[in-house]
């Protein structure tokens, strides 16, 4: 257990929080004060690393200098049941890793819960890829977590990606992901390929996201996902694949998989920077342009150098 210690915010005029268990890999503070020291402003997002939601949302209800938090693993479930409200978005895809803090009429508070992770994938693509050569094409989804729902979500909404594939090794999860987006309204052409035959009879996608971690496949099932994806990939036509997974190496297999077959790579860092813009606009109201991308985007890689040499 990691208990609630509230955090020391003397020094500053206006703070976010990030709250989750364990985050102390977290980059996403260096993010947020290079984008707000750019700004001119004292203030800045800080960890609160423990187990304690509760207390942490108590303090975070009294604290006048708050303008919000990000919400990560394990909470971006659990927290919406203390919320006052949900976006689309925080809806939609089930999950919440931002909450921003509103004025009623009255003056009183209301916490809404969104999710800015379907953000982050849709800009990674938007931002790296010239024109929009996956619009009308199918997508496809590597895995079935928390992350594979939020990309659905921008495939389908952002990207006009369908029908959108989903590939994992545990079918379980798979059939949960489809279940859960068919409930919410976002179900229509979601295909879980679970055979190489599949998989050879289907259209090329044009956008993939990987949102595992870099392993070596070991089971059959493992073993199956990533033939399965070989065949995407080594198709007849190429697009580009977002990788998620950035810690603690970009250079995964997956990646170098799909750039041996000439696929464009975007580095998950993309989604990580286009989520927290997103997020340090709803916090505070400002256009948040390209100059400050790339501000955010030379500070996450500085700090991702000087933690993995």
């Amino acid at each position: 257990m990691a208990p609630f210690i509230a955090p020391e915010t003397s020094s500053l005029d206006r703070v976010a929080y990030l709250v989750g268990y364990p985050i102390a890999h977290s980059k996403s503070p260096f993010m947020h004060h290079a984008i707000y020291s750019a700004l001119g402003k004292r203030w800045a997002q800080l960890l609160v690393e423990t187990t304690d939601l509760e207390s942490f949302l108590r303090y975070l209800k009294s604290d006048p200098k708050c303008m919000g938090s990000g919400v990560t693993m394990p909470f971006k479930v659990a927290v919406i049941p203390h919320l006052d409200e949900l976006t689309d978005e925080g809806r939609t895809i089930g999950a919440v890793n931002t909450i921003v803090i509103k004025t009623n009429p009255d003056g009183s508070r209301l916490y809404s819960g969104t999710n800015t992770d379907c953000l982050g994938i849709r800009d990674a693509f938007f931002s790296n890829v010239e024109g929009s050569p996956y619009r009308g094409k199918p997508g496809l989804v590597v895995g079935g977590g928390g992350t594979c729902r939020a990309a659905v979500y921008a495939l389908r909404r952002f990207m006009d990606c369908s029908p959108v594939y989903i590939i994992n090794r545990d079918a379980e999860e798979v059939e949960a992901v489809i279940r859960e987006c068919r409930a919410r309204g976002l179900g229509q052409n979601l295909i879980h390929v679970s055979s190489t035959d599949q998989a050879r009879k289907l259209a090329a996608p044009g956008a993939i996201v990987s949102a595992v971690p870099d392993f070596s496949p070991v089971t059959e099932n493992e073993k199956t996902a990533r033939e399965i994806l070989s065949i995407f990939v080594n198709g007849n036509e190429r697009g580009a694949l977002l990788e998620m997974c950035y810690h603690p190496s970009p250079d995964t297999e997956i990646s170098r998989l799909a750039l041996q077959a000439g696929w464009q790579v975007i580095g998950g860092i993309e989604a990580m920077i286009g989520q927290g813009l997103a997020q340090a606009s709803l916090w505070t109201g400002l256009e948040i342009d390209e100059e400050y991308r790339n501000i955010a985007r030379l500070e996450v890689r500085r700090q991702m150098a000087a933690s993995f040499p």
